[in-house]
């Protein structure tokens, strides 16, 4: 009974308040005049965490928070906003119910948050309480395939300014975005936005600035900090702006969206799995039919030739060739070296006459894809060799559709064109394949989501009989390497002058407008339309 009573009195908490209003006008309003004092308390009603706001001695009608689905927002210094789940209805459920908090200080405010997360972490984890056990709730989906450590690395990276400001200073990819914006006010006028991952929140300013009637910047890191000191520094947008620390896939928030943007590219689109809390947005805080931000993603992928990267990779492991380094053999570690440096992916920008055939592409569209199908991603791959010469892998690059109403707009990131952050990515063979003018090249390429927030890719190249006869041969020489896009090699030079083999005959690459789409891959066809792009120069 003493320890019971010490626990009910550790765990009973209550702070005073300047004030306290209703967020939704769906909740009563309190009948006590608003100039008497406010009170929040943290306690145990039925054996379920709750807060609850009282006014002098009686507490407030409507105000009763359970803290299992509840979520705490700082809007300023000493201003906050509590979300809860409201009743479901027809089997969807409100989130509308929620009330502001104005502290009188700083320190109260800080000191009020960390009771919140406190009582909330423990109503999570089941604690024995004073009147019960509280009904464990589910991790979110973010928290069940991401390691902790990962989480924390990324969210730590994204956190700081320098890595803001990487992104912010290439050029290509903010400009895109902007024009994207900008030239589509139609889309973003007098509607609601949430911003995925808003980072420094400059998307979010970028919505108000063509009008959006209000922008939820949702970030998990940090840097929801300098977004919030960011967007006050720019008062005529930031009134319209309000930045919520946390996950998209645990937030609530008191509407729903009219459009969503974001920018949840990583290297080859997919790595650091954003696109999965992307596509868990859409699902949780659009509305029926609204509009995404990018809308469309494309892989692009084509068989390259560069014997100097091939050798460079190579020699990496000559170092393990030694038998008598400071008395050591390292000969026995040679070829598990070799193997280790062919799994990195190469990062780095090229140019584009080292491609041996016309590119293919794989996309995923934002607005109907499953989160699931994120998991695990399986391409055919199927050329033609326009030349004669060693194929030593397999280049990619993406491309994403901003669908505005106005203006449908891309943002590339193919060889040849200006380059970004992300520059492109070369999966390179161990061993390369010989191939002839006109024979054809299969394979496919694997990719599959670890916990890590990337992916393992698994890639087969084949090279087939051509010429005379050829429908009755079969392969004749196979390929293949393992890689892991969590750990690339970020070689990042820029394009440099390549010899033409005498073999090699010009041929004219293809534009990122003329790769074919099918139909079951988007409904409307006018979707793929982009601007002519000279990324295919011809061989001199």
């Amino acid at each position: 009974m003493e320890q019971k009573q010490k626990l009910e009195q550790q765990l009973q908490h209550e702070f005073a308040l300047a004030s306290v209003a209703e967020l939704s006008s769906s909740l009563s309003s309190p009948s006590a005049p608003q100039s008497a004092p406010f009170f929040a308390r943290f306690s145990v009603g039925c054996g379920v965490a709750e807060l609850r706001f009282r006014q002098e001695s009686e507490f407030v009608d409507g105000y009763t928070v359970d803290l299992r689905t509840a979520q705490l927002f700082k809007l300023g210094p000493v201003q906050s906003v509590c979300i809860s789940e409201g009743s479901d209805t027809d089997k969807e459920k409100s989130h509308s119910k929620g009330v502001t908090i104005q502290f009188r200080d700083e320190e109260e405010s800080s000191t009020f948050h960390c009771a919140f997360e406190q009582w909330k972490e423990e109503s999570i984890q089941g604690e024995n309480l004073p009147n019960g056990l509280i009904t464990v709730s589910k991790k979110s989906k973010f928290d069940n395939k991401v390691e902790p450590s990962s989480a924390k690395m990324y969210f730590h990276y994204y956190g700081q300014l320098l890595h803001q400001q990487n992104m912010l200073q290439d050029y290509v990819r903010t400009g895109t975005y902007y024009a994207a914006v900008i030239e589509n006010r139609a889309d973003f006028t007098g509607r609601v936005v949430v911003d995925v991952g808003a980072g420094s929140g400059i998307l979010s300013l970028f919505a108000a600035q063509a009008g959006a009637k209000h922008v939820y910047a949702v970030e998990a890191s940090e840097m929801a900090e300098y977004a919030r000191k960011l967007i006050a520094g720019n008062p005529s947008l930031g009134q319209r702006i309000t930045v919520i620390k946390g996950k998209v896939e645990e937030v609530e928030l008191p509407e729903k969206a009219d459009i969503l943007i974001s920018e949840p590219m990583g290297t080859l689109l997919v790595n650091e799995r954003m696109l999965e809390s992307y596509v868990i947005a859409r699902d949780r805080f659009l509305v029926p039919n609204g509009k995404m931000f990018p809308t469309v993603g494309r892989i692009h992928m084509a068989p390259f030739s560069d014997e100097y990267l091939f050798v460079e990779i190579a020699n990496k492991a000559l170092f393990w060739q030694q038998q008598n380094y400071y008395g050591v053999d390292l000969t026995p570690l040679y070829g598990s070296a070799f193997q280790g440096y062919f799994s990195q992916p190469v990062v780095d920008a090229f140019d584009p006459r080292l491609l041996v055939a016309p590119a293919i592409s794989h996309v995923i569209d934002f607005t109907k894809t499953k989160e699931e199908d994120l998991y695990e991603v399986d391409i055919p791959l199927k050329f033609i060799s326009s030349v004669g010469t060693r194929v030593h892998g397999l280049a990619c690059w993406f491309d994403v559709l901003f669908d505005g109403s106005t203006v449908p707009r891309w943002l590339t990131t193919a060889p040849g064109a200006p380059t970004t952050h992300w520059y492109q990515l070369r999966c390179v063979l161990c061993q390369p394949l010989y191939v002839m003018a006109g024979q054809e090249i299969t394979g496919r390429l694997r990719m599959i989501a670890h916990s890590s927030q990337s992916y393992t890719l698994y890639l087969t190249l084949s090279a087939k009989m051509w010429g005379p006869g050829a429908e009755q041969g079969g392969i004749l020489q196979t390929s293949s390497c393992k890689l892991d896009l969590k750990e690339p090699y970020y070689r990042m030079s820029q394009p440099q002058a390549y010899t033409v083999a005498q073999d090699q005959q010009p041929h004219q690459l293809m534009n990122p407008q003329d790769i074919q789409i099918q139909a079951d891959d988007l409904e409307e066809a006018e979707l793929m339309q982009q601007p002519v792009q000279n990324s295919g120069a011809q061989l001199q």
